[in-house]
């Protein structure tokens, strides 16, 4: 089979051996697609993960083996995710489920972008599911991102109707203001690139260009009665992003973190502690989430036709390239 590895500052496709079951339980998939997350170009860029690691977990599969059970098959197409909380430790038992030892210890083996992957029971039983009959590979392949989001919006806990300003409208902006809509907030996005600005606007949702801080100020100054908005999903890494997220947001309002920055700034304490602002993050998804992102995907509540660009598996250094250079919103892997 072909698996695509780093190799230093290359996303190398390279042959490896096919995989078995071997007598473990669980599934063999052949992978249709994987997305490319923006993780996944943090570890690359960053250089976090080892030569020789298959990045990839977005992934649209359909079943080639199996020893289950659950009421999976041979043949089935399948979405699923790549980490499982265990549900019993501190963590798991708090809500903290993305913090889980046994969260972070289990993966899709040996990651998505490789012809053939490796399921655990663990994993059919708890994040796989039926490619639904009204979506295609790439739509199922937001699976797990728009789970992400959904995550961050509970997390959050916010009033419904409150108002909540999207800052940064990449794949996981468009996603997160679409998961908000869906679960009543009034949501703002806002972007330096036009494209994406008009993108948000077409499905509905208020966007502006933010590239003209005074101008985004009293735009948001006008739609919040000066008061400012009640919550920032900060969806960019940019250094600035934080800056920025303090001037839009109201005293007592909160801000939700989900991408990281460069230098790691960190928040000055000061405006926390007198303006009694919440910051919190938000990681990854859990079981819930992801099977509340599916509803929403099969209904249509949260529509991501067009966000991706299709790339063939042999072209997946030429996918990182474009998403790196913002030439592209999103890739997707075609593998199978």
């Amino acid at each position: 089979m072909k698996i695509a590895i780093i190799d230093d500052d290359k996303i190398t496709v390279k042959s490896a051996e096919n995989l078995k079951l071997n007598g473990k339980k669980g599934a063999i998939v052949k992978v249709l697609g994987c997305g490319l997350c923006g993780s996944d170009i943090v570890k690359f860029r960053e250089k976090i993960s080892k030569n020789g690691t298959v990045l990839g977990h977005e992934i649209v599969a359909a079943i080639v083996e199996i020893d289950s059970s659950t009421e999976f098959k041979v043949g089935d197409k399948i979405v699923t995710s790549h980490h499982i909380p265990c549900g019993k430790c501190i963590y798991c038992k708090s809500g903290n489920v993305s913090m889980c030892n046994h969260f972070k210890s289990t993966n899709i083996i040996p990651g998505g972008f490789s012809e053939y992957v490796y399921l655990s029971e663990e994993h059919l039983e708890n994040v796989a599911h039926i490619l639904p009959e009204n979506m295609d590979e790439i739509e199922g392949s937001f699976y797990e991102p728009l789970g992400c989001c959904i995550r961050a919006v509970h997390r959050a806990d916010l009033m419904k109707n409150s108002t909540v300003l999207v800052v940064g409208l990449g794949s996981i902006g468009i996603l997160m203001a679409q998961a908000l809509k869906a679960h009543g907030m009034n949501v703002i996005g806002c972007d330096l690139i036009d494209q994406r600005v008009e993108l948000l606007k077409s499905l509905g949702i208020e966007a502006i260009n933010s590239s003209d801080f005074d101008k985004t100020k009293k735009y948001i100054s006008d739609k919040t009665d000066n008061y400012g908005v009640d919550a920032v999903f900060m969806t960019s890494g940019a250094d600035k992003a934080i800056d920025f997220a303090l001037k839009m947001v109201r005293n007592g309002g909160k801000i939700l973190v989900f991408a990281s920055t460069p230098k790691n700034f960190g928040y000055p304490n000061n405006e926390i502690y007198y303006r009694e602002l919440t910051v919190l993050g938000s990681y990854s998804p859990a079981p819930s989430d992801l099977a509340e992102s599916l509803d929403l995907l099969k209904s249509g509540k949260v529509n991501v036709k067009g966000l991706s660009t299709v790339y063939a598996f042999d072209n997946i250094e030429k996918a990182f390239e474009d998403t790196i250079s913002n030439k592209i919103l999103k890739a997707y892997i075609k593998i199978s």
